[in-house]
C-alpha cells in the first residue's frame, strides 16, 4: 500500500498530501498588497536574463508578485481568504480552485523569508485565515484539513472544506509556518496554533507499539485512522517539533522529534543511501516502491546530517529527468519522463545547504532550468512557476503533475533563491 493518500484525477500528490542574492528584491510590490509586476513586463524581464546567472532578481521578482496576485485574488487587505493552488492548464479547464494547507504553508515561509513590511502583512492574512479555519473546524480539536475552496473561504458553518483528509504532514507543515512567523512578529496566536497542530499530531499519530516506532499519517476524510508511516510526514513532524521545542521551551518536544526521527532513519537503505516511502498500512512492512525524490532532499535538509547527503545524490542520479529543454528531478522513480519543478528547487536548496562538499555548479544549473520554466512555459505568465514541465507526471501514488502554474512551486523557487531552509530555525 502507497504511504501516500491518493488524490483527485489530474491534481499533485500535494493537493491531498499523506500530508541569499536577490533578497533585497523579494517581493516586488508596490503600495497596497495587491500590486505587482504585470505579467507581460515581468515575462520580458526574465526571458532577457535567462541566460545569465540564476536565480536574477528579475525572476525572484515576478516569482514574488505571482504569489501577491493569487493572495489578492478572492480578496484584498486584512479580509482572511486562502489563495486557489494551481491556475490555468489542466486544473483550470477544469474549474479546480482549492487551496492546499501545504501549498498555503509554503507560501508563508516564503514571505517570512523575504521579511520586508508587505511580506509579513501578507503572511500574517494567510496564517490568520488557517488560524481561523483551525478554531472553527467541526471537529474543533486543533486540526487543519487537506485544502479549503477560496470562494468562498468563510461559511456561516466554518471553512469551506475541499478535501477533508486530515493528513499528518500538513499539520506539521502548517506548525512550521506559524512559528517562523511568530518568530518574526512575536505574536502568541501563532505559537499557540501551532501548539495545538503538535498536541493534535501526538494524540492522534503516534505509535509507540509497532516498530519501527513513528508517527502515522492521521485521519482520512472519514475521520478514520490512516495507519501506514510515511517517511515524509516523520520528517515534517521531527522538524516541526524541534522548531517548537525551541520557541516554546518545552523539552517533550525535542524528545518527540527525535522519535520520529529515529523512523526516519530505519527507512535508508544502507546499500544505496536512499530512503524508502515508509510502511505499508500494517506500520511495519517498508513500502519499497515507487521511491520518491522529496524525502531524500528533505531528510538532508531537516537534519543536515552528513548521513542523508548519499540520498541527495541519489536523487541527483537516479530521478534525473529531461525534457522541453527543461532539466531537474522528477517526481519518483515510477515516472522519470518529466520535470518536477518543485522537486527541482528543493533539491537545487538541499545541494546548496551540501556546500562545498557537494556539487556547488548543480544550483545554478538547477535554478537555471526553474527560471527558463518561468520565462517560456507554456500556461506561464512570466511570474509564476509549473508544476512539471508539461503535462502527465506520474507520481505513483496515485496523482498528476501537469504543466499547471503551482503556488507550492513558486514558493519553494522563492525559498531555493533566498537560501531558506524551511525545516530548520
Amino acid at each position: 500500500m502507497s504511504a501516500r493518500e491518493v488524490g483527485a484525477p489530474g491534481v499533485s500528490r500535494r493537493s491531498l498530501l499523506l500530508g541569499g542574492a536577490g533578497a533585497a528584491a523579494a517581493l516586488a510590490v508596490s503600495g497596497s498588497l495587491g500590486t505587482g509586476l504585470r505579467p507581460a513586463a515581468a515575462a520580458s524581464a526574465v526571458t532577457s536574463a535567462a541566460a545569465a546567472t540564476a536565480p536574477t532578481a528579475a525572476s525572484i521578482s515576478a516569482a514574488s508578485a505571482f504569489l501577491a496576485a493569487k493572495m489578492d485574488q478572492y480578496g484584498t487587505g486584512s479580509a482572511l481568504r486562502v489563495p486557489q493552488s494551481y491556475t490555468g492548464g489542466v486544473e483550470g479547464q477544469s474549474g479546480f480552485v482549492s487551496s492546499f494547507a501545504y501549498d498555503d504553508a509554503i507560501v508563508i515561509m516564503a514571505w517570512v523569508s523575504a521579511g520586508d513590511t508587505t511580506s509579513l502583512q501578507y503572511a500574517t492574512v494567510l496564517a490568520d485565515s488557517l488560524l481561523w479555519a483551525q478554531t472553527n473546524d467541526p471537529y474543533a480539536d486543533g486540526r487543519t484539513r487537506a485544502s479549503y475552496q477560496p470562494n468562498p473561504f468563510q461559511t456561516a458553518s466554518g471553512p469551506y472544506i475541499g478535501s477533508p483528509a486530515s493528513n499528518t504532514g500538513n499539520q506539521a507543515w502548517v506548525g512550521m509556518a506559524l512559528l517562523r512567523l511568530y518568530r518574526a512578529t512575536n505574536q502568541a496566536r501563532f505559537l499557540q496554533g501551532a501548539l495545538r497542530l503538535a498536541q493534535w499530531i501526538q494524540s492522534v499519530a503516534w505509535d509507540g507499539q509497532r516498530s519501527p516506532v513513528g508517527y502515522t499519517g492521521g485521519r482520512d476524510g472519514s475521520n478514520a485512522a490512516i495507519t501506514y508511516k510515511a517517511t515524509e510526514h516523520n520528517i515534517d513532524v521531527g522538524a516541526f517539533f524541534t522548531m517548537l521545542a525551541t520557541l516554546s521551551g518545552d523539552s517533550v518536544w525535542a524528545s518527540r522529534a527525535t522519535s520520529a526521527f529515529s523512523f526516519v532513519a530505519a527507512m535508508r537503505d544502507s546499500a544505496t543511501g536512499h530512503l524508502w516511502t515508509g510502511t505499508g498500512s500494517d506500520g511495519v512492512t517498508v513500502n519499497r516502491s515507487p521511491v520518491p525524490g522529496d524525502v531524500q532532499n528533505w531528510a538532508y535538509l531537516a537534519t543536515l546530517d552528513p548521513q542523508y547527503s548519499p540520498s541527495v545524490t541519489w536523487v541527483i542520479t537516479a530521478l534525473a529527468a529531461s525534457d522541453g529543454g527543461y532539466s531537474g528531478s522528477a517526481y519518483s522513480t515510477a515516472d522519470v519522463s518529466k520535470v518536477w519543478f518543485e522537486g527541482t528547487a528543493h533539491l537545487a536548496l538541499a545541494v546548496r545547504a551540501r556546500g562545498a562538499s557537494g556539487d556547488p555548479t548543480r544550483y545554478t544549473t538547477l535554478m537555471s532550468s526553474i527560471q527558463d520554466a518561468q520565462g517560456r512555459a507554456a500556461n506561464g505568465d512570466g511570474r509564476g512557476i509549473v508544476a512539471a514541465s508539461s503535462n502527465g507526471l506520474v507520481t505513483g501514488f496515485g496523482d498528476t503533475y501537469n504543466q499547471t502554474l503551482h503556488l507550492g512551486a513558486t514558493a519553494w523557487y522563492l525559498l531555493a533563491a533566498r537560501g531558506t531552509n524551511p525545516f530548520r530555525l
